[in-house]
């Protein structure tokens, strides 16, 4: 039998592993893979759609299909997710522990459209009553300058964003030109330990596993991404891709499960697997639409109301039409 050789664009993760290295098979296809960064894939298929299936950053893809971008459809199979209390640092003095207190100062962002920073400013204004309008915007790569916006937005009235195009934002926020940074990627100052830089909430976890119980939002930051002419040619390609998916990830929860968690260097992995299974059930990472409604819901409404989406999309306007029915558990 024939099969459809596909591009597929991905990061390394546990739970797509068994996929990309072929050990769980996608009937019908022959998958090349190719393994880059999250920063890597969105720079790339944006504007190039170099690869016939990718992840790709869920508010970019948001707004690229609400300006009527068609050529390219996507499966409800969500490789990377991440509450984002724990994506606002600030500088280690400062007198900042609460997101109200965020209310007219200067914030700094690496895109507007980043699928991290939209959810950040979702919770901020729909659960701590900052408006947009309040803050004062300023927008820089985190660690390299030159970063750019890579999909058109129209900022809601009052709001205004600076681009710092020679600066970093790391460097924005420990000479105190703002007040505090949002962003999906910590900066390094933080990964390598700088007493410098610190998280805005004190306790993180704490304040993200109060969010999930009280909205059931369990942030999504990536899909994958098909390329609407294979799709068009072969519409079964995505439930083939999404079962196979689905059947890396079973893999990579079997593995967590095993041995106490000794697969993993590090203490305390069993304990964390049975407290999440605790909060979120067996499937923390659920693929499919009808599971992730209400997460999928707010990141719309979101993208809406703060100038990333030029219109209100439905969720089933996301996703191959082959995936609405038979994805709905």
């Amino acid at each position: 039998m024939h099969e459809l050789e596909l591009s597929l664009a991905i990061h390394d993760y546990d739970h797509t592993r068994d996929l990309v290295e072929g050990r769980v098979p996608t009937p019908g296809i022959r998958l090349r893979p190719i393994p880059l960064t999250p920063p890597e894939i969105n720079a790339r298929f944006t504007p190039y759609r170099e690869w016939q299936v990718s992840e790709f950053g869920l508010g970019k893809y948001v707004a690229l299909r609400a300006a009527g971008d068609d050529s390219i459809t996507a499966i409800p199979v969500f490789p990377a997710r991440a509450f984002r209390q724990s994506a606002i640092y600030v500088a280690a003095d400062a007198e900042l522990h609460a997101p109200e207190q965020l209310a007219g100062r200067r914030v700094g962002i690496p895109e507007w459209a980043q699928t991290a920073v939209i959810y950040a400013r979702g919770f901020l204004v729909h659960h701590h009553g900052v408006e947009l309008a309040s803050i004062d915007w300023h927008q820089a790569g985190v660690g390299r300058p030159g970063r750019v916006e890579k999909v058109a937005v129209a900022l809601p009235p009052g709001v205004h964003v600076t681009p710092h195009p020679d600066r970093t934002l790391e460097q924005l926020l420990l000479d105190g030109e703002v007040d505090a940074i949002i962003t999906a990627q910590p900066p390094d100052g933080v990964v390598a330990g700088d007493p410098r830089i610190r998280r805005l909430f004190d306790d993180p976890r704490e304040a993200e596993e109060a969010y999930y119980r009280e909205t059931g939002i369990f942030p999504i930051m990536h899909a994958v991404a098909l390329r609407r002419d294979v799709y068009d040619a072969n519409p079964w390609v995505a439930i083939n891709l999404w079962t196979a998916f689905e059947e890396a990830k079973q893999r990579s929860y079997a593995r967590m499960r095993d041995a106490m968690g000794w697969r993993v260097p590090l203490p305390w992995v069993t304990d964390a697997a049975e407290r999440a299974a605790a909060l979120f059930g067996p499937d923390p990472f659920a693929y499919g639409i009808e599971a992730n409604r209400a997460t999928l819901e707010a990141l719309l409404a979101w993208s809406h109301e703060q100038g990333v989406a030029a219109r209100r999309l439905a969720v089933e306007d996301l996703f191959a039409p082959t995936t609405h029915a038979e994805l709905r558990q």
